[in-house]
């Protein structure tokens, strides 16, 4: 069996990036987003051990000194992690295994796996990325503010990428995101495995 690849998903609040890969995972098979674990408080519709694993900070101080976690950044007042052997045994089973981070995390993962594909994603506009961020309806104008402070610096890191994907048409930037992911696939490395008795075949 073929080992998955490992993608990275990154962008700004606000700039669309789960709900493309919500969407992505609809088109494509044997692609998951892995779930993170994070001290925040849960929102209003979303599942623990779906969109999270919401855990308390003393939980999540024992898995770090544990170096349970792949990648681990502090955003905001909260912790997130993913848990590095989930992330390894999914990959291991053929899974292509997204990982939607922040640039923090981005370089952690880079430098346990190094061959890891990175995308960001970048609004069409700062003015489309504030609309975008107030039209949520869920953060006061303090907090929006400093989302729109942070979202500079987490753009500032476009370079550490692989791939940059602009989301101003939603269904342009999916067809960009799910082109790498197949592009990926067809890969002489990974072909020539899943191929093999075909080209046995071809060959003898």
């Amino acid at each position: 069996m073929n080992k998955g690849n490992l993608y990275i998903i990154s962008a700004p609040s606000g700039a669309g990036k789960t709900s493309l890969v919500k969407k992505l995972i609809l088109k494509l098979n044997n692609i998951i987003v892995s779930v993170s674990h994070t001290t925040r408080q849960m929102r209003q519709g979303e599942i623990d051990g779906k969109d999270y694993f919401f855990i308390d900070f003393e939980q999540f101080k024992t898995m770090r000194s544990c170096s349970a976690f792949l990648e681990c950044a502090q955003v905001f007042d909260n912790f997130y992690g993913t848990a590095q052997q989930t992330v390894e045994d999914n990959l291991a089973q053929g899974y292509d295994v997204i990982l939607e981070i922040d640039w923090q995390g981005a370089q952690q993962v880079r430098k346990l796996i190094p061959d890891c594909i990175s995308i960001f994603i970048l609004p069409p506009s700062i003015e489309a990325l504030r609309e975008r961020l107030e039209a949520r309806g869920k953060d006061d104008a303090e907090i929006i503010a400093r989302r729109m402070r942070d979202a500079v610096t987490e753009m500032s890191h476009y370079p550490e990428f692989d791939y940059l994907i602009v989301n101003d048409n939603f269904n342009v930037a999916l067809e960009a995101i799910k082109s790498i992911v197949v592009t990926n696939r067809l890969k002489q490395t990974h072909q020539a495995q899943a191929l093999q008795p075909l080209l046995l075949n071809l060959l003898a």
